[in-house]
């Protein structure tokens, strides 16, 4: 679906909460959120900050929409609102995702703009992934922190998630590799990994059996028929 631009002009005139985002990010966020909006979707974003971008998905997503943030500071349960809950804690602990899970067993959404820690965005992904929505998307952006050294990142370093989801690729081509390559919960799950500058979406979906079926022209018999 294409972008309405609700989130650029919203973004342009907040007079409320503070929100910092890269603008090229918005098109990306209305081709993978749109399909969510007015269905009372539920939204967990790791990182709340100023609380801007809660208040802004809430908007977006309409009525009904359930926003939940998780931030290590605690100062951040300020911008609960109705429809928003904040979690405070770290977004690689366990048992923090799993007392968010336990509240909102069917999120459809995960915005990662957290500590940009790589181990800590790879830790995420791997407590949240296989436990939202079958049909739900997962992004991670901010992902230029790959190559800073101060997040853990470097052009091509191992454990930074660029590298990573790189890995991921080929579990998602996985039945093609010749047994080079398990297939794995990751390749049953996924439809499509999406890279762009700085972000990386997934969009779940159950995969089935590969199938090559091949059509061309009818060929009429020697007898014409």
């Amino acid at each position: 679906m294409d972008s309405d631009g609700f989130l650029h002009r919203y973004f342009l005139n907040n007079g409320h909460k503070r929100l910092h985002k890269w603008m090229h990010y918005f098109d990306i966020y209305e081709r993978h959120f749109a399909r969510f909006r007015n269905r009372q979707a539920t939204m967990l974003e790791i990182g709340v900050f100023g609380g801007g971008s809660l208040a802004m998905w809430k908007d977006y997503l309409g009525p009904g929409s359930r926003l939940i943030g998780v931030d290590i500071n605690p100062d951040c349960k300020a911008h609960e609102a109705d429809g928003i809950e904040v979690f405070i804690g770290s977004q690689d602990d366990p048992a923090l995702m799993s007392r968010i899970l336990a509240a909102y067993p069917d999120i459809d959404i995960v915005l990662d703009d957290g500590s940009h820690m790589m181990h800590h965005q790879i830790a995420s992904f791997e407590l949240l992934y296989h436990r939202i929505s079958a049909h739900g998307v997962y992004m991670v952006e901010d992902l230029h922190t790959c190559y800073w050294n101060e997040y853990g990142g470097g052009l091509r370093r191992p454990g930074t998630f660029m590298e990573y989801a790189k890995g991921l690729l080929d579990e998602l081509n996985a039945v093609h590799s010749r047994g080079a390559v398990a297939v794995t919960p990751f390749t049953a799950a996924t439809f499509a990994m999406s890279a762009y500058d700085s972000i990386i979406a997934f969009d779940r979906r159950p995969q089935g059996t590969r199938q090559a079926p091949i059509t061309e022209s009818l060929r009429p018999g020697p007898d014409g028929i």
